[in-house]
């Protein structure tokens, strides 16, 4: 495969998941919206139980940030490859398998 097709490859992969982001995003909103109104509505200013659900899709939704936007998001081609077997090779020694 070519370095112009890896690239490709690799910005649709990176695309869909900052797509993915977005839309996590969103849903927790809605699902943050909606537990709010359902606890305003049944417990009169009660414990605020819903935090435990917006507060375990916030660290959800800091991970899926992580992985669309996050360090680390470089592709590799064919030459890092290359690089990192002559890196390897040079390494061992006369008598190493």
């Amino acid at each position: 495969m070519s370095d112009d097709e890896e690239l490709r490859r690799e910005a649709r992969r990176r695309l869909k998941a900052r797509a993915g982001f977005w839309t996590f995003v969103g849903v927790w909103a809605a699902v943050s919206i909606l537990l709010t109104v359902i606890w305003f509505l049944t417990s009169s200013g009660g414990y605020f139980w819903p935090v435990w659900v917006i507060f375990g899709m916030g660290v959800a939704a800091l991970f899926v940030g992580l992985d669309a936007y996050g360090p680390g998001r470089r592709y590799q081609t064919e030459s890092d490859v290359d690089a990192e077997v002559e890196r390897m090779t040079r390494r061992r020694g006369p008598r190493d398998p």
